[in-house]
């Protein structure tokens, strides 16, 4: 009996824990975009390492949109994706880190578009600004700011798929402006595959860009925010993770909520 309770509770807080709403912290000294988040992950919000065993217990997961490809020479014994995310805000920027390791670096398929970051390793870090209750598709206010795994930085290395009043599913690279970031591969010099992802994005030139009422971020404010982890591993699309939601409908996404700096004790 004692364990059919504790197994309860688990999937209960585990629900509780996938649906609650997340603080992201703000950052009160900006870093510097090193490939090094040791200056400033800990003031960031993080909830964890996240695989497909994790992604399998969520309330957002789907069988046909969460899996990773197996290559045909991949020991499948090993590991194939974990990552902890970090994510921050200031009056200017959201700050987005991943510590990531993967065991097969795969930037290249055959068939590139420079929209199809989803083809290689990218992480995807999806925001609707501010939250409403309306299902859209890349309606107003969604935006994707997409980074390519590519230490060359290609010009649709930074990408951007949002929408505004009258379209939706724009598809650009981010305004050099806008976007500012770095990778760092084999950081723990343990797996050439291995990475560190750390970008940040301004906000004035994307979520002001295309709604100009939006004011500057401040604290209280609610967002939704999904994640999308790709690893095709010479696969074709399919080889990606979704965390805290279900796709391009934004009424799926979590909610998030700006909060003022977070304390180390």
């Amino acid at each position: 009996m004692f364990m059919i309770l504790f197994f309860c509770g688990f999937i209960f807080n585990l629900s509780a824990q996938d649906l609650s709403a997340r603080n992201i912290p703000y950052l009160e000294k900006a870093p510097q975009l090193d490939g090094d988040l040791s200056e400033w992950k800990n003031l960031a919000f993080h909830d964890g390492i996240w695989d497909l065993n994790r992604v399998k217990e969520s309330a957002w997961f789907e069988p046909k949109r969460n899996r990773l490809n197996i290559d045909s020479l991949e020991d499948t014994n090993s590991l194939d994706l974990s990552a902890r995310y970090y994510i921050a805000w200031d009056q200017g920027y959201l700050y987005f880190g991943a510590e990531v390791q993967d065991n097969v670096h795969d930037v290249s398929e055959s068939n590139h578009e420079s929209k199809r970051w989803y083809y290689k390793d990218a992480i995807a870090l999806f925001f609707e600004a501010p939250r409403d209750s309306i299902p859209e598709k890349f309606g107003f206010g969604d935006h994707a700011f997409c980074f390519v795994i590519d230490t060359l930085k290609p010009d649709y290395g930074a990408w951007w798929r949002h929408g505004n009043t009258s379209q939706t599913y724009i598809e650009e690279p981010l305004p050099l402006n806008a976007v500012e970031y770095s990778i760092k591969m084999n950081p723990w010099k343990k797996n050439e595959a291995d990475y560190i992802l750390e970008a940040r994005v301004d906000m004035q030139a994307t979520f002001m860009k295309d709604d100009a009422a939006m004011t500057t971020p401040k604290v209280g404010e609610i967002y939704s925010m999904m994640i999308v982890h790709c690893d095709p591993d010479g696969g074709e699309y399919g080889g990606h993770l979704l965390i805290y939601g279900k796709g391009d409908d934004d009424s799926t996404w979590g909610e998030v909520k700006l909060v003022g700096p977070k304390s180390i004790e």
